[in-house]
Formats: structure tokens, sequence, C-alpha cells
């Protein structure tokens, strides 16, 4: 039975998050919409690279807004529980030495390499403790616990009353003893990897797709304008600008991107790993779909 759970402070961060990911989406949009209009020359791969560096951040700050939504802190009898997004702590009390304030330290702390409110993740040292790795949300509500082999900075909405939860607990006593757990990210990465179905499925798709980009840019210089539109029996084809030939390789990226982070997500549980194999299968499917699609375009007479 949990003693209590103090999550971060998340409102703030929630907002810079989303804000940051609406911008990046519509530059993204822009630069995709631009691309797909694009004659082959300089204004296409500017296009080009708009696109791809407004979108590789996406997955990146989407994650970080994910994690800050489900963050939580737990205390109960047994342990201090610290969960953020894949990232999971389990620290048993008797191995927790002390729980204080950052602000009481004599050389201050510094922060992670992108202290982001509502996503201070990383590890940085500190002259005095060493190591510290940041699992928190605002820098002004920092509270360290330090075990024996490593400190943790955490930002409970209500430090204070967490650090009292604490001495607590430790007074009423373990109830039964429990092992430390730290689940790290790459960890679940590295554990589908073992799976000789996901190894294959993440490699097939990946060459799929490295495949349609390499086959779509011969196809654009070379092509210069082809048949996107449906045909009809009868009906003269409607002819675009190759350079629109590059919305199939970018659709099956951003699709495999995204079945990817999915599944890896279902793959946590083991009663839904077969959700995993599904979405990953479906994303490698797709990415053979939109090859197909191309080579039915580039075979259509023009």
């Amino acid at each position: 039975m949990k003693v209590g759970h103090f999550p971060p402070p998340k409102q703030r961060g929630l907002s810079i998050h989303i804000i940051i990911l609406m911008v990046l989406m519509a530059v993204a949009a822009y630069g995709f919409i631009t691309l797909a209009n694009a004659d082959v020359g300089p204004s296409f791969l500017i296009s080009l690279l708009i696109a791809l560096f407004s979108f590789a951040p996406i997955p990146f700050f989407g994650y970080r807004a994910y994690s800050l939504w489900k963050a939580d802190y737990y205390i109960d009898r047994d342990s201090l529980a610290i969960h953020w997004g894949l990232r999971i702590e389990d620290i048993p009390l008797n191995d927790i030495e002390w729980i204080r304030p950052a602000d009481d330290l004599s050389v201050p702390l510094a922060l992670p390499a992108i202290p982001l409110p509502g996503g201070l993740l990383g590890v940085r040292r500190h002259p005095d403790l060493g190591a510290v790795e940041f699992i928190a949300s605002d820098a002004s509500k920092l509270l360290l616990v330090a075990t024996a082999k490593r400190i943790f900075a955490i930002s409970p909405a209500d430090p204070t009353a967490l650090a009292q939860t604490f001495a607590r607990a430790t007074e009423m006593g373990s109830l039964a003893p429990v092992e430390a757990k730290s689940v790290y990210p790459s960890f679940v990465v590295s554990q589908a990897w073992e799976s000789g179905l996901a190894r294959y499925l993440w490699l097939s798709a990946l060459f799929l797709n490295i495949g349609l980009f390499i086959w779509a840019s011969l196809i654009i210089p070379n092509a210069p304008l082809v048949a996107l539109s449906p045909q009809f029996i009868g009906s003269e084809p409607e002819v675009v600008p190759s350079s629109q030939l590059i919305i199939f390789p970018v659709a099956s990226l951003l699709l495999t991107i995204f079945g990817w982070i999915a599944g890896l997500y279902f793959y946590r549980w083991e009663r839904e790993r077969v959700l995993s194999f599904i979405v990953w299968g479906s994303s490698t499917f797709s990415s053979l779909l939109f090859l197909l699609s191309v080579l039915f375009i580039i075979t259509t007479p023009v």
C-alpha cells in the first residue's frame, strides 16, 4: 500500500513541450509541402533539409512530453519508486542514506545539458557529491536522494512533504525486503533486439526505407514528370514534377519511426508483446507498399 505519491510539477513543462512540438510540426509540414511542389534544384534541397531537420527532433520532444505526463514519485514502507516514461528506478528505503534539498549545497548543482523546464534529465558531476542523475522537471524544487551507489536529483511538487514521508516510512520499518531495480529506455531496445523476429522486422523496415530513398533520388533527376494521380481507362494521365516522389520515402520513414516507438511501448509488458510485433510488422509492410507504389508510378506511361 502506498504511503504517498508526489508527482513533479507538470503544467509548465508540458506547455513548453507542446509549443515546441507544434512549431516543429508546422515547420516540417511547411517543408514537406514546399518540397512536393519544388522543382529539382536548390529550392528542392533547401525544402528537403528544412523538412528533415525540423522533423528529426519531434520524436525526442514527444517522448520527453510523454515521460513528463506519466512521471511520478512514490514512497511506501519498502521503497522509493521513480517513474519517468520508460525510465524506472525502484530504491529500497534501506539503501537511501539521506534526502535533502539541493539548495543546501555549498557549491550549486549544475543543471543538465538541456535544462528545459519539464525535462531535467541526464547526469552531471558535482565536486562534493560526484555523479548526480537528474530525473526532474523543476530546478527550483530539486531534492537530492543519496544511495551508496549514486545520487538522484528529483523534483516533487512538495519536496518537504516527500522528505517528511520518507522519515515516517523509515521509522515504521520495512514490511518486506525489496531489490533495487533500474530500467532504462535503452534496456527495452536491447531486450527487444534479442528477439530474432524483432531484429528481422526492424532491419527489413530499415533496408526498405533506405532503398526507397535511394530509388526516389535516382528517379527524380532522370524523369522530370511522373503520373501521381489515379488513372482511369481511356483518360489522359495527369502528370506532376517527379520531385513529388519524395513524398513516398518521407511518409514511409515517418510511419516506420512512429511504429518503432509504439512497438517499444508495448514491448515493456510480456502480455502485450504480440502487439509490438503486429505494429512492427505493419510498419515493414507499409514500407513495402510504398516501394511498390513507386514501382507502379514509374511504369505508368506519361
